[in-house]
């Protein structure tokens, strides 16, 4: 396993269905299946794409930051910062397990909105 190609790729398919083009993150990305363990999400390949579709059309000024990548074995976790329209932010957990061909093949994720107040100073992040 190539942990540091597995992080690059990990977010750069993240970041490219993310941002409205879900096919060419798994063409690129993707091995033969795609398990999926997010409840909102159908599994498999068509499931990812329609989900990340209908996000695109419904929210098409959301954006991403990437604020930590950790790879260990198979595994790729992700810690992210996403902004949403009207300003709505999540904090996102998201782990991926490659395969043996170093492609994308299941997912994993933790989604916590940021709340308007704290009882500490720290970020969520």
């Amino acid at each position: 396993m190539n942990l540091e190609q597995n992080k690059k790729n990990a977010i750069a398919f993240y970041e490219m269905a993310y941002l409205g083009n879900p096919k060419k993150a798994i063409d690129n990305f993707v091995g033969n299946e795609y398990i999926q363990h997010n409840p909102d999400v159908a599994d498999g390949l068509k499931g990812f794409m329609v989900y990340f579709e209908r996000m695109q059309t419904e929210y098409p000024n959301k954006s991403i930051e990437f604020v930590r990548c950790i790879a260990e074995g198979e595994l790729v976790a992700l810690h992210t910062h996403q902004t949403w329209p009207g300003n709505d932010q999540y904090i996102t957990m998201d782990f991926f397990r490659f395969d043996n061909n170093g492609k994308i093949c299941e997912h994993w994720d933790a989604i916590q909105q940021i709340p308007k107040n704290s009882a500490n100073p720290n970020t969520m992040y």
